[in-house]
C-alpha cells in the first residue's frame, strides 16, 4: 500500500513515543510505501485537490529519516491518507478538513473522515452519549457557570478547543479566585467553555481508550496526575499506566465505537474518568507506544500499531 501521513514537522516529533511514528514503523515493516506532507501541502486547483508529498524512508543515522524529492500528486495516488496533524483545531485545521473532504469526493480514502472530524468536537461530542457523560454545561455565561458550581460544589472548566490539558481549571465553591478564573476562561463572557462536575476518580487516572475501526484495545492508558495536579494529561506531567478495560469501560467503548465506525472515525481516543466518558478525541489521539511498552512482558502483550495496521489493511485490501 501507499500511505500518506499528514504530520507536524518531522523534526518536532518525539520519535520515542510518537503514535504516528509507531504506525509508520509498523507499515514499513510490512513493506508498505510511506509518504509524508504537512497541512500546507494540501491545495485546491480549481475543483481538484492536489498534494505535494515526499516519499519517506526510516534511517539509522542521526536524522532518523530520509526524504525523496517532493512530487505533486492526486489524492488517489495513495491507498489511504492519514490526517495526523496535532490540534489545536484552528481555522487552518478546519480548511484542511474541507480540502480532505473534497479529496474524498475525488475517490481518496481519508482517515479519519474529515467531515466527521469537523462535526465531532472533542469536548461537545460527549453530548451524543448522555448515558455515559457526567453532568456538564456549555456556555460563555459566567452566571450560569456559577450556578452550576453552586449545584455541584466542585467542577472543572475547560476550553472547547484545548489539548493536552491546556486552559483547564478546577473550581470549588469557596475558591477565592472564581471571578478571575471565569473571566479568564470565558474571556469576559466572549468565549464558550465546558464545565463538568469534578470526578474524584481522576486520582486513579484519566483513562485513554483507543478505538480502532469500532473496536477497543483491551488495555487503556490511565494517565495519573502528579501530586498537587488535577489534570492527568501526559503533557501536563501525568504518569501513564496501562490497565485492562473494566466492564464499564468496555460498555462505553463498544457503544461509542459502533457509532464512530458508522461515521468513518477509524482511529479515536476516548477519555474516561471512573465510569464517565469525558472526551472523544478524533484529531490525533496518542498513547499506543506507552500501551505497547507496558504490556510487552505479559503473556498476551498488546501491540496497538500492529492492530491498527492490520485493521487498515483489512478495509483497503
Amino acid at each position: 500500500m501507499k500511505l500518506l501521513f499528514i504530520l507536524d514537522p518531522l523534526t518536532s516529533l518525539k520519535i520515542y513515543k510518537d503514535t504516528s511514528v509507531a504506525m509508520m514503523r509498523e507499515a514499513a515493516a510490512r513493506g508498505h510505501q510511506l509518504y509524508i506532507c504537512q497541512q500546507q501541502d494540501l491545495f485546491l486547483r480549481n475543483e481538484t485537490v492536489k498534494i505535494k508529498a515526499e516519499k519517506f524512508h526510516f534511517s539509522d543515522d542521526e536524522n532518523w529519516f530520509q526524504l525523496e524529492a517532493p512530487q505533486e500528486v492526486l489524492p488517489t495516488h495513495f491507498d489511504a491518507i492519514l490526517m495526523r496533524k496535532d490540534p489545536p483545531f484552528d481555522n487552518e485545521y478546519l480548511y484542511s478538513t474541507y480540502l480532505l473532504e473534497q479529496a474524498a469526493k475525488q475517490g481518496a480514502r481519508v482517515i479519519n473522515n474529515p467531515s466527521a472530524v469537523r462535526s465531532w468536537n472533542e469536548k461537545l461530542s460527549i453530548a451524543r452519549f448522555p448515558q455515559f457523560a457526567p453532568e456538564f454545561i456549555v456556555t460563555s455565561n459566567n452566571d450560569l457557570i456559577r450556578d452550576f458550581l453552586a449545584e455541584h460544589q466542585n467542577i472543572v472548566v475547560k476550553p472547547l478547543d484545548g489539548m493536552g490539558g491546556s486552559g483547564v481549571f478546577r473550581l470549588t465553591e469557596h475558591d477565592p479566585n472564581i471571578g478571575v478564573i471565569l473571566e479568564t476562561a470565558t474571556q469576559f463572557g466572549a468565549k464558550t467553555v465546558m464545565a463538568q462536575r469534578y470526578l474524584p476518580q481522576i486520582l486513579q487516572g484519566d483513562k485513554r481508550i483507543i478505538i480502532i475501526n469500532g473496536e477497543p484495545l483491551p488495555y487503556a492508558l490511565a494517565r495519573i496526575p502528579k501530586a498537587g495536579e488535577t489534570r492527568g494529561n501526559l503533557a501536563a506531567g501525568g504518569r501513564g499506566v496501562a490497565q485492562p478495560l473494566t466492564s464499564r469501560d468496555m460498555e462505553i467503548a463498544t457503544t461509542v465505537g459502533n457509532v464512530l465506525k458508522e461515521n468513518g472515525l477509524f482511529f479515536v481516543g476516548l477519555d474516561v474518568i471512573g465510569d464517565y466518558l469525558t472526551e472523544i478525541n478524533v484529531t490525533s489521539p496518542t498513547g499506543i507506544v506507552e500501551i505497547a511498552a507496558q504490556t510487552q512482558n505479559l503473556n498476551l502483550p498488546c501491540k496497538p500499531a500492529q492492530i491498527f495496521m492490520q485493521a487498515l489493511e483489512n478495509v483497503i485490501t
